[in-house]
Parts: structure tokens; sequence; C-alpha cells
């Protein structure tokens, strides 16, 4: 008797356990988004129909695949190619519109005034983590909140001061410069020569960044660079499928690998970290690199702080800040670089202007940092070039409590999405012209080419602006005057338009320029 009284408590353990289970399961595929939908209809937003569990990922997936499978004309709008599913949603149902992420709603927020208060309320919407897989790769400043999110903000700052941006600028053209040889070199006998700019730039940015961010030990973080890249292509992978908790644990190969591709970085970051800290402390090593001011400021902060726990970084916060260095400093700076060679070859009167401008200011003389902060012209296209092909298509925000955004009110576990691409490109905002390529709509800032409203957003807006901004609008000058000094280009007929989305915005088919050397 006392044994089926054990069983009978076990099993009705084991049957209020599944129940239970089973109604979160429910209430989190279904009942929880049905009523969110219900609450975004009342205030008249629209969208599709909940589909249980999916949403309308299945409906992204064909889209994006179908989009990517032809290229485009050179004069065609690029946001159906890039965002083909929310482009159709704000064109069937408008600005106020949402769509489905698995069983979340997703609310587009396209009103400059509703923009301002979502990047400016950093704590009531805070950055959703849509899988937690994709850490290994988008990690570091970018994916901290709160406190430590401050702290952090607060060490990190004075590595990307623009005075201290000064010392890292001899790495910058070294590196730009031994580019320019090899393309020199390919030209050197017929005076002209097709090239294709992408991987050039992929290599460019990636020995910058190595260079700038670990001075003598560039060579090593290269193979951080490598693996990087390939971690990048795991995270898409990810990030376009429904995480179900826990799947992570899973032994799946594509989990396996990305494990080892972040076990592998940091140990080649904790080495390299360990060095400049040791070069540091016998002053072997001057603090003329990113990783050495981020040290330096952080052992201050310690210090300043009386030497608390819970002061400053340790090891796994540098390295995860190493780790944003080289996907945020690499990534943003190369597709800069690569949409703007695509479009001065388009609009040879602007290349034209840009390279008198650079002649002008430094001759044939290695430009210098207050040259390059007194440029206009090249300023205004660099401007122009991430408005219509900003580094993201669309940055997103999570609702942790139901609030109130301008006049929407959201339900607690809504994401927002601002798709960069989709307000870059409103003619409401930016007129008839929105479309066009016209550097000079940024001939008295941005302030004014806004209408001083938050539709400008490249590197996102508020107290969480991209860190690093300076530093990439920095390279992406060096790299163009050294290019515009040396070289004329124009598109090769063999160029075929397809940018498409690999977290940044990359050219499908790569950018096969020809240069005609000066």
């Amino acid at each position: 008797m006392k044994i089926d009284a054990t069983m009978m408590m076990g099993v009705g353990f084991c049957i209020a356990f599944v129940t239970i289970l089973l109604t979160k399961a429910l209430s989190w595929v279904w009942f929880e988004p049905k009523k969110a939908e219900r609450c975004l209809r009342r205030q008249g937003l629209k969208g599709n129909s909940y589909t249980f569990f999916f949403g309308d990922v299945k409906a992204m997936s064909t889209l994006l695949h179908k989009a990517k499978s032809k290229p485009i004309n050179i004069v065609d709008d690029v946001a159906p190619r890039l965002v083909p599913f929310q482009h159709q949603v704000v064109e069937n149902y408008g600005k106020n519109s949402f769509f489905w992420f698995g069983p979340k709603p997703t609310v587009h927020i396209m009103d400059p005034e509703a923009i301002k208060e979502v990047f400016n309320m950093i704590s009531d919407f805070p950055k959703p983590t849509f899988n937690p897989l994709a850490k290994f790769l988008i990690t570091g400043l970018v994916d901290l909140e709160g406190e430590k999110w401050s702290n952090h903000r607060k060490i990190i700052n004075p590595a990307f001061n623009l005075v201290k941006l000064k010392l890292v600028l001899p790495a910058m053209f070294h590196s730009c410069n031994q580019m320019i040889n090899e393309w020199k070199m390919l030209v050197s006998e017929k005076g002209s020569c097709m090239v294709d700019v992408w991987p050039f730039f992929n290599s460019l940015t990636g020995d910058v960044i190595s260079r700038t961010a670990f001075g003598s030990s560039y060579e090593e973080g290269k193979i951080v660079f490598e693996l990087q890249k390939e971690q990048a292509q795991l995270t898409i992978k990810v990030l376009q499928s429904i995480y179900i908790p826990g799947w992570r644990f899973i032994p799946t190969k594509l989990n396996k690998r990305m494990k080892e591709i972040d076990y592998e970085i940091r140990n080649v970051l904790s080495e390299i970290i360990q060095k400049q800290e040791t070069s540091m402390k016998t002053h072997e090593s001057p603090s003329d690199n990113l990783l050495g001011l981020l040290l330096e400021s952080n052992k201050k902060e310690i210090e300043d702080r009386g030497h608390r726990k819970d002061v400053g970084m340790n090891i796994d916060d540098v390295i995860n800040e190493c780790k944003l260095f080289y996907f945020a400093g690499q990534e943003t700076t190369s597709v800069l670089l690569n949409w703007t060679m695509m479009l001065l070859s388009r609009f040879p009167n602007w290349q034209t202007l840009a390279r008198e401008e650079v002649i002008e200011t430094f001759g044939t003389k290695e430009p210098d940092y207050d040259g390059l902060n007194r440029l206009k012209v090249v300023t205004m296209i660099l401007y122009e070039v991430l408005r219509l092909y900003p580094p993201v298509t669309d940055i997103s925000r999570v609702v942790r409590k139901e609030i109130r955004v301008g006049n929407l009110t959201l339900p607690s576990g809504t994401f927002i999405s601002i798709p960069t691409i989709l307000v870059h490109h409103d003619f409401e905002l930016w007129g008839n012209d929105a479309k066009e390529f016209k550097p000079d709509r940024f001939s008295e800032g941005i302030l004014k080419a806004t209408n001083n409203q938050v539709s400008f957003v490249p590197f996102g807006w508020g107290p969480r602006i991209c860190i690093g901004q300076n530093f990439a609008l920095l390279e992406a000058k060096m790299a163009l005057c050294l290019i515009l000094q040396n070289f004329s280009f124009e598109l090769s007929p063999s160029y075929v338009h397809a940018p498409f989305s690999v977290i940044t915005i990359q050219p499908q088919f790569g950018t096969p320029i020809i240069l005609h050397k000066l």
C-alpha cells in the first residue's frame, strides 16, 4: 500500500508538472500573442493575423530567399531586396504596422518623435535577445544594460575620445597606404586595372582594427578577425530561426562550432591582453592602441573608486570589448567604403569634387588629423552613403513592461523595430529625392538635412549611439583620401548590383571597379 501511495504521489506530481508546463507553453505560443494582437489592433495598428508559433518567420524567409536569388538594376530601390518582408508590410499596412517574429509582435516605429523616445529612454527600451547564441558574436558594450552598461561606457569613452584618436591615425595610414601600394602594383603595367574592391576593404579594415586595437600584437589580432568572420556567418543562421528555450545546450554541429570559435578567440585575446598589461607595467609599450587606452582607463577607474570588486572590468569584460572592436570596427567601415566607391563611380562629378577638395587640403602628402576633420565635401558624401546604405537595416528594442510610445501603448514582450533603411528612404522625411544620391543635402550639416528630426540614425542615436562612429568616419576619410589622391575609378561592366544583409549591408557578388592611375 505504501508503494502504491508513493507511486500515486509521483504520478500526480508528474501530471501536475506536465500540466503547468503545457499551460505555460500554450500561453506563450497562443494566448499571449492573441491578447497582444487585440491590443495593437484596437489602437489602429495593422498587420498579418498571428499564425501559431511561427508567426511571419516562414514568409520572411521565403521573401528573403526570393529577393537574394536575383540582382536588381542599379537604379532600383534597394529596400525590397534588403528587407523584403518589412517593406511589404509597410506597403500593405502603412507605417503604423506590425509583424510577427514567432509568437512575439514586432511594431514598426518610423515617426521621428517616437524614434527619439525609444533611443532616449534606454532603461525602458533595452536591446532584445533574440537568441542567446548570438552573444558569441554580439557582445560587450552593445549587449549590456543598466549600471553595467553605464560603467563600461564610462571606461571605454576615453579610448574613443577625438583627441585620443589622433594616436591611432598613423596605424590607420600604414594599413591604408599598404592597400594603395597593392593597387598601384596591379595597375602599374597598363595604367588601369579591374579590381574587386570588396575583399580589399575587408582586409584593410581588419588590418586597421588589428593595428589600432592591439598595436604590436596586430598579427595575432588578425587571427581573431578571421574567426569573427566565420562567427558572423553562423550568427546570421541562428538569428533567422525561432529560438526554443534550452536549445543552445543541445550539441548540434552549429552550436558546437560557435562555442569552439568563441573558445579560440578568447584564448588569443587573453594572451594579447596579458602581453599588453605586462608591457604597460614595464613601460615598454605606449598606450597608443585601443586596448592600451582601454586598460589604462580601466586601471584609473578601479584606483579612483578604491579597488572595489564591483567596479572596473575583469578579464572577461575586456575580452568582450575587444571582440566588439572587431565586429563593429571592421564591418562598419568596410561596407561604408564599398558603397562609397560604388556611388562615386556612378556619379563622377562628386568623385571629381571630392578629389579637388582632397588635393587642395593635402596635395600629395599624408592626410593629417586636422585636415581630415576640415573636409566638407568628403563628409557630405560619407553621410549620404550612410543614409542610402546604412550599416544595418534595422535597429531592435524590446518592451519589458507595458509602456506608452507616442500615441501607442505597447504590451509587455513586444519587440520594436526601427527600420533604418526605410526611415532613411522615407519621402515624407527626406523629400521626393529621398532615394537619390545627393550629398549636398548635408551641406549645412545633419540637423539642417533632417529638419532637426531624428531621421538619420546610421549609428543609432541618443545615449547609446555607437561609441566608435568617429573612429569609423576617420578611417573612411583616410582611406578615401588616399584613393582619391592616387586613382580615378569607374564601375566595371561586370558589376552586378545585389546588396544583401549579412548583419551589415554587403555586396553579394563583390564590387568590381576599374582603377585608373593618376
